[in-house]
């Protein structure tokens, strides 16, 4: 029975110091961007910065039910217009939020759902190489300049493709 609870315990462990990296990481992130650090703010923007994938206001509020809806949007808000997190569009008319946006004043990536279960993953990389950059550039000409990319493969995530 001890064995089975190591593992648990380091578990959680590791869990906490993880989430204590994020609420630092999220301080760090809001005092760079010159933003008033209140703990509604940390506690937002740790949660994007931990997550695999984007999150609706809705799952955000579920994380945090001792938050208020008004409180919760507010420092969303203040996280996208800092750029710190990046507001995403769905076409099932709800917006997801992801962090990793960091002093970046456009939203330069792709984004692939799974029209499954409708979680939104941020395509990072692609933004990285500049390809999206490169194909616009090829494309289009040199004149064109993007300053939004709404760029989404739908397909089954690793999950609901087994």
């Amino acid at each position: 029975m001890s064995v089975k609870a190591k593992p648990a315990a380091a578990e959680r462990s590791e869990r906490q110091l993880d989430e204590q990296r994020m609420l630092a990481l999220a301080e760090s992130q809001l005092r760079s961007a010159s933003v008033r650090i209140t703990a509604s703010r940390v506690k937002v923007l740790a949660a994007l910065l931990g997550a695999q994938r984007a999150f609706s206001h809705q799952d955000v509020q579920d994380a945090f039910a001792d938050m208020d809806r008004v409180t919760l949007y507010r420092a969303l808000d203040c996280l996208t217009d800092a750029g710190l997190a990046h507001k995403i569009a769905g076409d099932d008319r709800v917006f997801r939020y992801s962090a990793g946006a960091e002093h970046q004043p456009h939203h330069q990536h792709g984004h692939f759902k799974c029209t499954r279960c409708t979680k939104v993953f941020c395509l990072d990389s692609i933004a990285e190489a500049g390809l999206l950059q490169n194909a616009l550039r090829e494309t289009l000409g040199k004149g064109f300049r993007s300053h939004d990319i709404e760029f989404t493969i739908k397909g089954w995530c690793a999950d609901c493709a087994q």
